[in-house]
This record gives C-alpha cells, sequence and structure tokens, in this order.
C-alpha cells in the first residue's frame, strides 16, 4: 500500500545527476550556475539514454545542415535499413527505408544475417548508404527520403583486399571521401571513392593497427577530423570497448600514429545500465562548438538483465582535452541535451497504428522475405489483413520500453486461422503469445500456456500488459472491459542475454497470423487507459524512483519541484479520454500539472489534486480533442521535495467513478 511507512531505496541519486550535467554541460548551452536551479525544472533541458531504445545496433550518424540522420545494421529485418531524421540529437523517427526486399536477392534470410553496416553519407552531391550482405554495396538518393537506388556492388581488387563489413565512410575537408575498410579482426584500411561511388587510388593499410589483437576485433572503425588531426576510432566487440587513435596525415606509417587509448571516460554512476558503450558513431560538430557521437551498449545492472531488447543507442558528449577527445562518461540520469530545438518530433517510443492509410508505416517491419508480401491495407478499409501462405507470418516493431499495455483488435468472426500479439527476441527462438483461436483465448510463453474459452464470435480485443519482466494477458468484447488470461508469465527468459547474442538483434513486439488470413482494425502501444506506471517514464528531472512500502514511485528531491515523461502515451480517438487519475500517496496537498508534448510548450491538459490520506487524484482533461500519441508530462509542485509519491496514471472515458 501507498501509506506505509517510507523506505528510501534512491536509485538515481542527484549527486550522479550533477555528475551527468557538469560533464556534459558543454559551452554551447549555459544553464544557470547551480543545478537545481529553475531552469532546468520548467523546460526539457535534460535528456536520459537511450535516446534509440531498443535495438539500434552498429550505429552511423550523419549531419547536413541542421538535420541529424542515422541508420545502421538492420539484419533480417526488413525492409532494409530504416533511415532515421531528427533536429535535436534527441528525438528521432523513421522517414524512409532503403532496401524493399524484392530488390535484395543478394541478400540471406535468416536470423544472424541479412544487411548489415548502413553507413550513412553524404557527399558529391548526394546521399549514400553503404551497406554489407557478401560483399559491399550502395544505394543513394537525392534526399534521405528516398527513392533510394537499387543497390549496386562495390567492386573489391587484389590490392585492397575483401571489403569485410562495418565499413564506414569518412569525408576530408576538401570533400573527397575514403571507405574506412574492416574485415575480419586484423584488416583496417583507408581507400578513397570516386564520383561512381567505387574505390579509387590507392590503398591505406592500417593491418598494424590490430596486428595483436589490442583492441579485441577493432570492429566499425569511424574517422573525423579536427584541427589537422585525424581521429580513428575503433570498437572492440560486440561487449564493448572504444578507442581512439589520431594522425596529422593519412598514412599507412604506424609511427605517425598516435595510440591515445581509451575513449570513453569511467562512469560515476554506480547504477548506471548501460555500461561499456561502444561502435559509436563519427562525432559530428555543432554550431556552438560542441561536439557528439551515438553509440550501442547492452543493458544490464546486476541481475536486472535487458540485453534481450538489442543494442540500444544513447547520445554522448565528446569533450576536448586540447586535442585530445574523451566520451562524456555514461550515467543513469539526466545530462544536459544539445543546444538544438526539436522539430516536434515525439521521443521514439512504438508506434499505434489504425491502418487507415494506402502504405504501411516506415516504423514496421517483417522476419522474413515472404512475409513482407503476405499484407493488404486495401482488402478491408482501414484493416489490415496479415496473410501467411503457411506457417506464420508477423507484423512487428522494435520493442522500446519496459512497461506498456499493446492492444489490437482482430475478426473472430470471419477468422479460421489463429491471430493476434506476439513478442519475440531476435533469434525467434522465445517468443510471448497472445492470440485468438477458434473457440479460444490462448496466452502463452515457450511451454508456459494459459487459455480461456470464448465463443462469442465478432470482433475480439487481445491486450498484453508488461509490467518489467511480467507479462500479463487479456482479452474484452467491448476494448473496455477485460477479463484476464490466468496468471502472469515471466519474461525473464526472453530479456535476458541471449545465445549467439540473439542474432545481434533485440526484441520486436507487434502482430502475428498463422495457417490463414486474420484481419486487423489496429495496433496500440502504451494504452493510456490502463496504468502506466512512474518509474517507466523515458525522462526526467528532480525525482528519483523511491522504495515505499511494497511499490516503486517516484517523487522528487528539490524545492523547485520535479518532472517526469511517459512517452507515446495513446489518448485513443478524439474526445475518448475525458479524465486523468494519478495514484499518488502526499503527506501534503499539492497539484500535480499535466502536459502533453512539452514540458514549456505543450498543452496543460489538467491540473490534478492528491490530498493526505487519499491513494489518487483525478481530474477533468481540459482538452477534449486529445487523440493518438503524445508524450505525457507530469509536473511536481514547487515549494518543498518528497511530498508527493507517484505510482502510477492512467485516462479515464468519463469524469466520474
Amino acid at each position: 500500500m501507498l501509506l506505509k511507512p517510507i523506505v528510501f531505496v534512491i536509485l538515481f541519486f542527484s549527486l550522479t545527476m550533477q555528475n551527468g550535467l557538469a560533464q556534459q554541460r558543454g559551452p554551447g548551452r549555459k544553464p544557470p550556475a547551480e543545478t537545481d536551479s529553475t531552469h532546468f525544472y520548467s523546460a526539457v533541458n535534460t535528456y536520459i539514454n537511450p535516446v534509440l531504445p531498443g535495438d539500434h545496433p552498429d550505429p552511423t550518424l550523419l549531419k547536413v545542415g541542421n538535420d541529424f540522420y542515422h541508420c545502421g545494421s538492420s539484419f533480417h529485418f526488413n525492409p532494409y535499413l530504416p533511415i532515421y531524421h531528427s533536429k535535436d540529437l534527441v528525438h528521432w523517427k523513421v522517414i524512409s527505408r532503403v532496401l524493399p526486399p524484392e530488390n535484395t536477392g543478394m541478400v540471406a534470410d535468416r536470423p544472424g544475417a541479412g544487411v548489415w553496416q548502413g553507413a550513412i553519407t553524404y557527399f558529391y552531391g548526394s546521399y549514400w548508404i553503404y551497406f554489407s550482405s557478401g560483399g559491399q554495396w550502395f544505394s543513394k538518393a537525392a534526399a534521405p527520403q528516398g527513392p533510394w537506388t537499387a543497390p549496386v556492388r562495390v567492386k573489391d581488387n587484389p590490392q585492397t583486399g575483401p571489403l569485410g563489413y562495418d565499413n564506414s565512410i569518412f569525408v576530408d575537408d576538401d570533400g573527397k571521401p575514403y571507405m574506412v575498410i574492416k574485415n575480419g579482426q586484423k584488416v583496417n584500411r583507408l581507400q578513397a571513392l570516386g564520383q561512381d561511388g567505387q574505390l579509387t587510388d590507392s590503398v591505406i593499410n592500417l593491418d598494424w593497427m590490430n596486428a595483436n589483437l589490442q583492441y579485441s576485433w577493432a570492429e566499425g572503425p569511424v574517422m573525423c577530423k579536427r584541427n589537422g588531426y585525424y581521429y580513428y576510432f575503433p570498437a572492440g566487440d560486440v561487449s564493448g570497448g572504444q578507442y581512439v587513435l589520431r594522425a596529422t596525415a593519412l598514412t599507412a606509417d604506424s609511427t605517425k600514429w598516435e595510440r591515445l587509448g581509451n575513449f570513453f571516460k569511467p562512469s560515476p554512476d554506480p547504477h548506471n545500465t548501460f555500461a561499456r558503450p561502444n561502435h559509436i558513431s563519427a562525432p559530428v560538430q555543432l554550431a556552438d562548438g560542441t561536439w557528439w557521437t551515438i553509440g550501442q551498449s547492452y543493458q544490464k545492472r546486476d541481475q536486472d538483465d535487458w540485453s534481450g531488447m538489442g543494442r540500444q543507442t544513447s547520445l554522448y558528449q565528446v569533450l576536448w582535452e586540447g586535442d585530445r577527445p574523451w566520451g562524456a562518461p555514461p550515467v543513469s540520469g539526466p545530462v544536459v541535451k544539445p543546444a538544438l530545438d526539436n522539430d516536434n518530433t515525439p521521443w521514439r517510443s512504438v508506434r499505434t497504428d489504425h491502418f487507415d492509410t494506402d502504405s504501411l508505416g516506415a516504423w514496421w517491419h517483417f522476419l522474413t522475405k515472404p512475409a513482407a508480401a503476405q499484407y493488404s491495407l486495401a482488402h478491408r478499409k482501414g484493416w489490415i489483413r496479415l496473410s501467411p501462405d503457411s506457417g506464420r507470418t508477423h507484423l512487428l516493431q522494435k520493442e522500446t520500453d519496459h512497461f506498456y499495455s499493446a492492444f489490437t483488435r482482430l475478426d473472430a468472426d470471419a477468422q479460421a486461422a489463429n491471430g493476434g500479439i506476439y513478442l519475440t527476441n531476435g533469434n525467434q527462438t522465445v517468443y510471448a503469445r497472445l492470440y485468438y483461436t477458434q473457440g479460444r483465448i490462448v496466452f502463452q510463453l515457450n511451454s508456459a500456456l494459459r487459455e480461456l474459452p470464448y465463443n462469442k464470435g465478432g470482433n475480439v480485443w487481445l491486450k498484453l500488459e508488461r509490467w518489467e519482466h511480467q507479462l500479463s494477458g487479456f482479452f474484452s468484447t467491448d476494448g473496455k472491459n477485460w477479463t484476464s488470461v490466468g496468471a502472469p508469465l515471466s519474461a525473464v527468459a526472453l530479456d535476458k542475454a541471449q545465445p549467439n547474442f540473439n542474432s545481434w538483434v533485440g526484441t520486436s513486439i507487434g502482430l502475428f497470423a498463422e495457417h490463414g488470413p486474420v484481419d486487423f482494425d489496429f495496433f496500440v502501444c502504451k494504452d493510456g487507459f490502463s496504468a502506466l506506471p512512474a518509474i517507466g517514464s523515458s525522462n526526467q528531472y528532480g525525482t528519483h524512483k523511491v522504495k515505499r512500502g511494497d511499490d516503486w514511485v517516484v517523487t522528487n528531491f528539490s524545492a523547485h519541484g520535479g518532472w517526469l515523461m511517459i512517452s507515446g502515451v495513446d489518448f485513443g480517438t478524439a474526445g475518448e479520454a475525458r479524465a486523468i487519475e494519478i495514484t499518488a500517496a502526499a503527506t501534503k496537498s499539492g497539484e500535480l500539472k499535466v502536459l502533453v508534448d512539452d514540458l514549456e510548450n505543450g498543452k496543460q491538459i489538467a491540473g490534478v489534486p492528491v490530498k493526505p490520506g487519499q491513494l489518487s487524484g483525478r481530474a477533468l482533461l481540459r482538452n477534449k480533442d486529445l487523440s493518438g500519441q503524445h508524450d505525457l508530462f507530469i509536473r511536481f509542485p514547487a515549494g518543498a521535495s518528497q511530498e508527493i509519491f507517484i505510482k502510477s496514471i492512467r485516462l479515464l472515458r468519463t469524469g466520474k467513478k
């Protein structure tokens, strides 16, 4: 119960937060000297990693003007090579995909194979993507939104040798591009690229660099240039390690290169969950003089293992000590964001889809090439039909959160097949399913099985609720009143580190059909009418997570207040959400402000009163026309700290109980 005596177990220390702020402040953004100033409580000036939650391995980063683009390895998820866009390096959205499966006869269609690398770059007046799949290939476009050309193979030669994988592109000050070549553990080379995108000039052999395996695999090398120095950044291997070398010329002479050692500064945060980030992108410089990079890491702290989600991508400032670059130390708490403005892009989350357009959203992917042709948006307006020719087909997104309620509606009358919600690991050997089959609702995670009879026909709603490593299944006949499908199932086997590094990818969630066609009306995630735990926030400032009785809750630790943000909350259709309820305990009366989309420029939609002796507060929404997904901000009142303890938030369809 929320009113039991307090037992504080603080996971995000204010000291850690201050360390992160001090380390990543940089010259471009100048907050007041005091870390707990109102500057940070009245606007979103900080972020918490990862900025690309979920499976985003082998990141590359491109800056063109005031725009940033990201791509990386997509492996067997297709359409291959999603392109992400951002204005502020913190908020990202998918804007295109480079390779449709019908154009990829050279791509092996199995977990762990597919398309690796995805090095996005710009030179000679065009955007280029270089990738590996049984050799090096490139596609090009006039704009990152596409269309992208059919892939062209990069020709190798005896002097250069095999071109390997996880290569990148470096463009020198004079506009001349070079391929940074990586093959196996001991081959590290450079070679210029011509106007046609093919290798030209002579190879610059750097094989001496990892001749004694000093850097494990020395993989994913990237380069940048500053003050006349060329910087070469090799990663260790998939488990971590990031290093840096420098030279004043692009030369094969090992005596001209200086080994600078580790790139990242040690973390001062004992609770940091993203240890040993690596495989960084080439650092980029902003107009204010600061430098930034993104890098990958598995998530784990002690026995709380989320490695199954894959390699998640975080944003780090590059700190210069003279001409020596350092990656800011990884921390779990807030760090000051770049001095850039967002363009109203929401935080990266699983997307809701009502399938009411003529084309499928770029956020979806398939697990096989055939599956990419086994759907229809035209067969039934406002629905999607999945039609496996045999076995099972899937329509999925990369899982981004530890807390959510995902639900869908399918037509039970029209289906002779099985269909529902699917959550799978990268190997596709561990999976959870909540589905309808003739006369039954089935909830399964590997051999664990729950089922209930269902003979009502018509439409059936299915909801999969994740509360960290616990999954619960529900069904409904109206989408409002839910019946539990047995006891929850443990997802630890799905979430922990997987054999063979999970085939290099992370968990995915979405829809599936098997043994015939299934029609789905929508896919919603995160359902705002289900409880949204405060500890599931994607960003926060001035707050920390504490244990109060049997519950984990969030409270503020400053007299200036504090805030938290839950990303991607689905408000349903226009006018459906009428009120909001916050489950919270209080030692003193106060009002929690509720805003959407931004803390400073977003709409305040409610002020929720909380009082001692009450377990919740509720208020009518001021904006009755809200619909779709929004980032939801909850702001603590100023004046005192640790007087209000928030457990969860949920939307209501009526202002009454």
